[in-house]
């Protein structure tokens, strides 16, 4: 917010109501996924779902 009030040139661009959906890395949010779920004592197996 700084540099747009600072920067008369400065324009706010939305990056979209999806942005963080798009540029989300589903490989690494499963691993965390996992790696939680085992620090609290459980085994997991991850399957991947058949495409509808």
């Amino acid at each position: 917010m700084w540099h747009l009030l600072k920067d008369p040139a400065a324009r706010y661009t939305d990056l979209g109501p999806d942005h963080y959906a798009r540029h989300a890395d589903t490989s690494r949010k499963t691993r965390g996924h996992i790696r939680q779920l085992e620090a609290l004592g459980y085994d997991v197996v991850v399957t991947p779902r058949e495409a509808a």
